[in-house]
Formats: C-alpha cells, sequence, structure tokens
C-alpha cells in the first residue's frame, strides 16, 4: 500500500473504512439491501430512457432533460456503488491511487452535471408556465442540446480542478479512507502538507455547483409560483402545480443531502455523519428520480401502459 520514498512513505494504494467497523452479518444485510436499490435504480432508469425514447408523446424538452439525468444518475451509481458492493463482501479490498482519481473524477462529473441539469428542469418548468406562447420558440432542440451541453461541461471542468487539487497532495503513511468511496474531505485529511488552499478551492467550487443551481431554481420557482397563483381556476392552478412537483421533490432532497455534506463548515463535519448522509445521496436519491417521475407523472404512467400494457393507465 506504501512505497518509501527518501525521506518518507509515500502511499500507491488506499483503504476504505467503509462499512468495516460492522459484523460480517451487518454488511451482508447492507450489501442485500444496496444491491436491491442498485438494481433497481438501474432497471428505473433505463425503463425511463427506452419509453422516453420510443414513445413520441415524450418527445418535449421536459422529458429530454429527465432522460438526460436518468442517463447521468446511472453513470454517477456505477462510478460508486459496484466497488462500494464489494467492499462489504471484502473490506480489505484496496483501491490503486489511479483508480481512487478516476472514480472521484467520474463521482463529480456526473454529480455536477445532475445539479445543471437539475436546473435547465427548472428553467424549462418556468418557460412552460410563465411564457407558454413562446414555449415552442424557447425550448427548441438546439436550446435543449445546449443547456444539456452545458451542465455536462461544467461538471468536466468543475472534476478536472477538484482532482488535480487533490491528488497534487502528497500522501504519506497514512491510507485508510474514513468513507466508503474517494471523495474530497476524506481525502484532504490523509494528505502529509497543509492542506487550507485546497479546502478553500473546494468550497468555492461546492458554492459555485451548488448554491448557484439552488438560487437560480429558487429564482424560476418564486416567478412560477406567482405566476400560478394568477390562475383564476383551482383546477387551473393545481394543473400548472403538478406539472412542477416532481422536480420540485427531487430538487429539495438531491440539493438538500449535498449542501449538508459539502457547505457544513470543517469544524461542524462528522465524517460519520457525513458518510450516512452520502448513502442517501448514493444509493437512495438516485432510485428517486424513476420512482418519482414514473409514480407522480401521468404522461409517464400513460406512456408505459401503452408500452407494456398496450393501453392508457388511467389516474
Amino acid at each position: 500500500m506504501t512505497v518509501p520514498g527518501t525521506n518518507s512513505t509515500f502511499v500507491t494504494e488506499f483503504l476504505f473504512e467503509g462499512f468495516s467497523s460492522f459484523g460480517w452479518q451487518h454488511r451482508l444485510v447492507f450489501f442485500v439491501v444496496f444491491l436491491t436499490l442498485y438494481l433497481l435504480t438501474l432497471s428505473g432508469n433505463v425503463i425511463i430512457v427506452t419509453i422516453i425514447r420510443l414513445d413520441y408523446h415524450l418527445h418535449t424538452p421536459m422529458y429530454f432533460f429527465l432522460s438526460m439525468l436518468s442517463i447521468s444518475e446511472t453513470c454517477y451509481t456505477v462510478a460508486i456503488i459496484p466497488r462500494m458492493l464489494s467492499s462489504l463482501l471484502n473490506p480489505r479490498q484496496t483501491i490503486s491511487f489511479q483508480d481512487c482519481a478516476t472514480q472521484l473524477f467520474f463521482y463529480l462529473t456526473f454529480g455536477i452535471n445532475n445539479c445543471f441539469l437539475l436546473t435547465a428542469m427548472g428553467y424549462d418548468r418556468y418557460v412552460a408556465i410563465c411564457n407558454p406562447l413562446r414555449y415552442s420558440a424557447i425550448m427548441g432542440n438546439r436550446t435543449c442540446i445546449q443547456l444539456s451541453s452545458g451542465s455536462l461541461g461544467i461538471g468536466l471542468s468543475m472534476a478536472i480542478i477538484q482532482v488535480t487539487s487533490v491528488f497534487g497532495l502528497p500522501f504519506c503513511g497514512a491510507f485508510v479512507i474514513s468513507h466508503f468511496f474517494c471523495d474530497v474531505r476524506p481525502l484532504l485529511k490523509l494528505a502529509c502538507t497543509n492542506t487550507t488552499v485546497n479546502e478553500i478551492v473546494n468550497f468555492v467550487v461546492s458554492v459555485f455547483v451548488l448554491v448557484l443551481p439552488m438560487a437560480l431554481v429558487f429564482f424560476s420557482y418564486v416567478l412560477i409560483i406567482a405566476t400560478i397563483l394568477k390562475i383564476a381556476t383551482a383546477e387551473g392552478r393545481k394543473k400548472a402545480f403538478a406539472t412542477c412537483a416532481s422536480h420540485l421533490m427531487v430538487v429539495i432532497i438531491h440539493y438538500g443531502c449535498a449542501s449538508i455534506i459539502y457547505l457544513k463548515p470543517k469544524s461542524q463535519s462528522s465524517l460519520g455523519q457525513d458518510r450516512l448522509i452520502s448513502v442517501t445521496y448514493t444509493v437512495i436519491t438516485p432510485l428517486l428520480n424513476p420512482v418519482v417521475y414514473s409514480l407522480r407523472n401521468k404522461e409517464v404512467r400513460d406512456a408505459l401502459g401503452r408500452g407494456f400494457l398496450k393501453k392508457p393507465i388511467s389516474t
């Protein structure tokens, strides 16, 4: 796990602390539960992407962004959960320095991509409700592709900055990561040098990829709610808000968990608590997207009905 250097020992491999403090019976239960959730997430996202691709009723900007979010969530979970499941069965399994950097890169890329895709979906809902007459002109194919490409581009850029910042540090001696995957804060704690600059970089990136999207979504929903309240009939208000409810639910959970982990001051940071919240953020939250958007969304339910039952599903 380490190789001798001139004056110190340099780390070549890391070991996840993960769930090693639990007995094998508990780890086996965790393995079964997490594997089940993971398979449900994968199958749910595959179904959503497939049904959106095949059903022309869903060839709209909102469902384009939903399919992009499902693909991104799938890549995000693939970067984290398979190795976590492996570590549950073999807690002494190590990860190489290069593989750790690769995992962090993909985790950050798709996690940040998800944040900005949710922002793009909020903008789509804003245009649909606040400017419906120009919706088709504003949210054309080119705009949708630009917004989704921009989200991925920001994810890639921020991931490169973070990975370069973290893995440019020397790691000497300590090699046990107090987490179940390679994340920024646990890695910074292992560095054998002053990490103040790196922690500032991490905080600035976290603010940019969390506070900025949250502010944009919040502003969008202020305008959306103001517009909905002006609708004359209760039925009209209910129908307008129903188009936003699923997105708003996912946004609150997604940004809420991420903000607790990455925007909390270092002095208040508990790796144990962060690990518990990370389980929610990496295992449970990705499952919410297909569940919320399929069970709460009548158009998706009807599309599933047309695809599997050959008839619409009634409410």
